[in-house]
């Protein structure tokens, strides 16, 4: 911070305070916290290279899956390494562009990774319930196309979020509650009004992830009506494991906000680090998840991960 003639502060930087009520938190949280982080990284990673490397894999269905890795990466990339240098190295301190970098970063991914999700779940259900359509509708352009809108529609509408909280007057207090610069953690710091930023951040969630998973939900309903009628044995369980891992693991990723909204909700019955933890977690555990459930239970993938260990030990 420093200090202008006339009296006012300008902060300059601000210091993440992880886990105020419990700080033992920090020291049991860091080793599962790492070891995730660590899945996370070299899952994604791995199932980037198959894809990259087995030609088999170019395929529509398998680009979506690499989105989904690489917005997996800058997630965690994000988030987890600055969280555990606060637990293993007391660097609370991070800068005010940095901060704010943080925080659009995490709102724009999440926002891209709910889209590619919803977009997934139209793969899917184009694959099941209209198969014979499938290679005409499902393309190299399809995939292109779909990252764009990806792209655009989640990094144009959540970036009025940080913009709209740096442009706040913080004139003083500089200690961030949270191990993340999270919108309303940093934005109650500051001596304006911020029921705008807190109207927007509501409005600008739920337009997006909602609509996203409304999409996801219809998807899935019509894909489980078209599995019920098949009639080729074996057909119905395959699909039915399929999609259902697929769409269990669509539920977590919106539950575990769900959550974290309700507790923000309830904080007063609620120890304020519960929804820090909360906010943590989702940053790491579905990007260990992911391609696990999408990626390893897929047999193709299975098999190129085999070929190229084949390739590696030779």
């Amino acid at each position: 911070m420093t200090t202008h003639g006339n009296g006012s502060t300008k902060v300059l930087d601000f210091l993440l305070n992880c886990f105020v009520r419990y700080p033992g938190w920090q020291l049991w949280l860091s080793l599962p916290l790492s070891l995730l982080f660590l899945l996370a990284m070299g899952a994604n990673t791995i199932l980037l290279i198959t894809i990259r490397l087995e030609v088999s894999l170019h395929q529509p269905m398998y680009y979506l899956l690499s989105i989904l890795s690489l917005l997996d990466i800058v997630l965690c990339l994000t988030v987890i390494p600055k969280v555990l240098a606060i637990f293993w190295f007391d660097l609370k301190s991070i800068s005010f562009f940095a901060c704010f970098l943080q925080m659009y970063i995490m709102n724009c991914f999440l926002a891209m990774e709910s889209c590619t999700f919803m977009v997934m779940a139209y793969d899917r259900y184009v694959a099941i319930c209209h198969p014979l359509r499938y290679p005409s509708v499902i393309t190299d352009q399809f995939v292109v196309k779909a990252a764009v809108f990806i792209l655009a529609r989640n990094a144009l509408l959540t970036v009025s979020v940080p913009i709209l909280s740096a442009r706040l007057h913080y004139c003083g207090r500089n200690v961030i509650e949270n191990c993340i610069c999270a919108n309303m953690s940093v934005s109650r710091l500051s001596c304006d009004d911020v029921t705008i930023n807190r109207l927007l951040q509501f409005a600008g969630g739920w337009t997006l992830l909602g609509s996203d998973l409304i999409l996801i939900f219809v998807s899935y309903t019509l894909i489980l009506r078209a599995v019920l009628r098949l009639k080729a044995e074996g057909a119905v369980a395959k699909a039915l494991s399929t999609c259902g891992s697929h769409f269990i693991l669509i539920l977590f990723f919106s539950t575990i906000l769900l959550v974290f909204v309700l507790t923000h909700v309830a904080k007063k019955k609620v120890s304020p680090d519960v929804p820090v933890l909360l906010n943590v977690l989702h940053h790491v555990i579905p990007a260990a998840l992911n391609p696990i459930v999408y990626g390893v239970r897929t047999q193709e993938i299975k098999q190129g991960i085999q070929r190229l260990l084949k390739k590696g030990w030779q």
